[in-house]
């Protein structure tokens, strides 16, 4: 198994997991809003998001861990250093989203297959495949046939001007505006490139 290093402030991030002996993590609509409402009470504080999918038995994120400066006012109880205190906020989230759906479902044990995966994106290139790999990710695994319909990833979010917690202008910005961002994913991404260890 890959060896997991601290998130360290001011990187980028690819954030993945997966249910144990890939089950699902995701049983029914409000599982899906339950998981980005605890994203935002525990990771929005010291992360900003520019891409999510949410697929019944695996998710994959890509964030941005912030400067040390902005993570002043963060609750840290533990008196964590900051790449401590990061990893920790993911942790908290991702346990206390196990937690609930144990007590909901009468399961008992671990939800997820292992601690979350995380990769550095380290270059423009891979942050823009990435995002283009992480919308196309229902299609890749057969949830729909077109990913532009799936409604728990944040695809559609780029291509209207509602409110959301994601770093839209960023990633429009990075893509070259809304239209070539359309125009980039209108062909899949290059599958003999693996964005994470355990890619099927």
């Amino acid at each position: 198994m890959q060896k997991l290093t601290p998130l360290e402030p001011g990187k980028y991030y690819h954030i993945y997991n997966r249910g144990i002996n890939r089950e699902n993590i995701f049983f029914e609509e409000r599982n899906y809003h339950y998981f980005l409402r605890l994203y935002a009470r525990h990771c929005a504080p010291v992360a900003e998001t520019f891409a999510y999918c949410l697929m019944r038995n695996h998710f994959h994120l890509l964030a941005r861990i912030r400067e040390v400066a902005d993570l002043r006012g963060f609750e840290n109880p533990e008196g964590l250093n900051p790449e401590g205190r990061t990893t920790q906020a993911f942790s908290n989230c991702f346990n206390a989203y196990a937690k609930a759906i144990n007590k909901a479902y009468g399961r008992t044990g671990s939800l997820f297959q292992h601690r979350f995966g995380r990769v550095e994106v380290d270059s423009d290139r891979y942050f823009a495949a990435l995002v283009r790999y992480i919308h196309f990710n229902p299609q890749k695994h057969g949830f729909v046939e077109d990913f532009r319909t799936y409604p728990y990833s944040s695809y559609a979010a780029f291509l209207t001007d509602h409110p959301t917690r994601l770093n839209r202008a960023a990633v429009l910005d990075w893509f070259g505006g809304a239209a070539q961002f359309v125009e980039a994913h209108a062909q899949p991404p290059d599958e003999t490139n693996r964005y994470a260890p355990e890619d099927d």
